[in-house]
């Protein structure tokens, strides 16, 4: 998944813009892709959301002075500049971790009642936080999809389906999951579950494609042999022809991660490694003294 864009980029400022320059960039941009302007828009609608982010941080100077020093990992901490548990507090659900964002008096949605020119009795009533919850998840998980099953906030227990080919840090946004409307009338909030993949021992991924390493040793590189190769489908028999050089790769299609909506899987790439011998024997070390005096010269012929 992609990294978050900065929050001036985002805004279109730079990063000496006045508080003005900022509050003006935010209405332009919100007015923009709001989301009654833009209906069933969803590309609309996530750019709202960054908008909406974005304006959050740097309009708060404790949250920007902490953005301009550390980026995003210093306005996603425990608790607001305030020390209120209630600002982006973490939460544990048996082993999954909850982050909610609720905003009070002069947030969001007053920003968005001045905005758009509604009085207190018209305005839109108040959208519930998003939510997010971290799962684990092995690495065939990944490439085969699977189910997790998590509690939300009031203690009901949750199923979500993770895709096949997903990725690590991945997110899956699940609408109207997240965080109860703080009105009467308001909408929940959106439930993210980020996807942490944990590492195989031999197996790792680019893409689509998985890698790993076969080692093989030198006489079994000279006269070619067969090895058994551990792939997510299981073992897998492969042929390494006579002559074959370390380094070596060599393709198993078909045993990789999901490429297409039509279900073709990536390759599996195998990258033969072949062992030099150590503390070879006498007997070892002629032969190989042997082989040695013979390479390169002319052998006769008889016939």
């Amino acid at each position: 998944m992609a990294e978050k864009r900065d929050y001036y980029e985002i805004l279109g400022v730079s990063k000496n813009a006045s508080d003005d320059e900022i509050k003006k960039a935010y209405r332009k941009l919100a007015i923009k892709y709001h989301p009654d302007k833009n209906p069933g828009d969803k590309a609309a609608e996530e750019k709202f959301k960054e908008v909406s982010e974005a304006h959050e941080v740097l309009s708060d100077k404790e949250k920007r002075k902490r953005y301009d020093q550390f980026g995003h990992a210093g306005v996603g901490g425990n608790a607001g500049p305030s020390g209120n548990p209630f600002q982006g507090g973490n939460f544990n659900f048996n082993g999954g971790s909850f982050n909610f964002d609720f905003g009070g008096a002069g947030g969001f949605a007053d920003i968005f009642s001045d905005l758009f020119g509604f009085g207190s009795r018209s305005r839109r009533p108040r959208r519930g936080a998003d939510v997010e919850a971290r799962v684990t998840i092995e690495f065939k998980e990944a490439v085969f999809g699977t189910t997790v099953t998590i509690e939300d906030k009031n203690g009901k227990n949750l199923k979500v389906k993770i895709p096949a080919g997903i990725d690590d840090g991945m997110a899956i946004r699940l609408a109207g999951k997240g965080g109860d409307a703080p009105e009467k009338g308001g909408e929940r909030g959106d439930l993210y579950v980020r996807v942490h993949v944990k590492p195989h021992k031999h197996l790792t991924r680019e893409g689509n494609i998985i890698l790993s390493e076969q080692t093989i040793s030198m006489v079994d590189a000279a006269l070619g042999c067969e090895v058994d190769v551990e792939t997510v489908d299981g073992k897998v028999r492969m042929r390494v022809p006579a002559g074959t050089q370390s380094g070596t790769p060599f393709r198993l299609s078909g045993h990789g991660l999901i490429m297409r909506a039509d279900g073709d899987r990536g390759p599996h790439i195998v990258n033969i490694i072949v062992e030099t011998p150590k503390n070879l024997s006498r007997k070892q070390k002629e032969l190989l003294e042997e082989f040695r005096g013979t390479k390169g010269r002319k052998m006769p012929f008889w016939g």
